[in-house]
């Protein structure tokens, strides 16, 4: 295996690492929401650093503390069998940052409709793991396309832009996992589609009713 090719999968890996892609999204929702809701600098703060608690620094503490004590190898969790405790905090983590989305922000429905569909698709990736390896990376960056395509739905906003750039960087984080042998190309796609459709359809399901 070529060793800068390898750093280069690797370092795609951590920059798009699962618990980080929450944050990027709330960060590109709220700058796309500016010319729609006018939220004042400290509550959009307090929005981002909400989803950054939530979704990363406490189930990554979690995490950490696990692989302290010898309960897990490494920080992306490759062992399968090792993912079931994490997803478990994870979950309740997620599950607490939709009702902070919710009732705490009160931030428009389509993304607390996104931020409950990534809590459901964190106990799907957790049940399929008992079965099947599939990408928690790339569930949770479709789970960020699912949410563009959401935010255009929802407020008529173009987000192409968007929507390309979360394209490539899935089709970049893609070979990333497949070269560094994380994962084979199947488990890919499939963790794409399923965290693009977990994000989406509520959504979907909630304008067309």
């Amino acid at each position: 295996m070529n060793n800068t090719l390898y750093h280069i999968a690797r370092t795609i890996s951590a920059v798009l690492y699962p618990m980080f892609v929450p944050t990027y999204g709330m960060l590109i929702y709220f700058l796309a929401l500016r010319s729609f809701i006018t939220y004042p600098a400290p509550l959009i703060w307090i929005g981002v650093g909400g989803t950054l608690l939530f979704t990363c620094l406490l189930p990554l503490s979690v995490i950490l503390v696990m692989i302290r004590r010898g309960n897990l190898t490494d920080i992306y969790i490759r062992d399968a069998k090792q993912r079931t405790m994490p997803y478990i905090y994870s979950i309740v983590c997620y599950g607490f940052w939709a009702y902070f989305c919710s009732e705490v922000m009160h931030l428009p429905r389509f993304i607390v409709l996104t931020a409950s569909g990534a809590t459901v698709v964190l106990l799907l990736v957790l049940l399929i793991n008992r079965r099947w390896k599939i990408s928690a990376h790339l569930t949770a960056l479709g789970g960020l396309f699912g949410g563009m395509m959401s935010f255009s739905l929802a407020t008529g906003i173009s987000a192409t832009w968007g929507l390309t750039g979360c394209s490539v960087a899935a089709l970049l984080l893609m070979w990333a996992r497949v070269y560094d042998e994380s994962h084979t190309p199947l488990q890919v796609v499939c963790g794409y589609l399923l965290g693009t459709m977990a994000t989406f359809l509520p959504n979907l399901i909630a304008e067309t009713m």
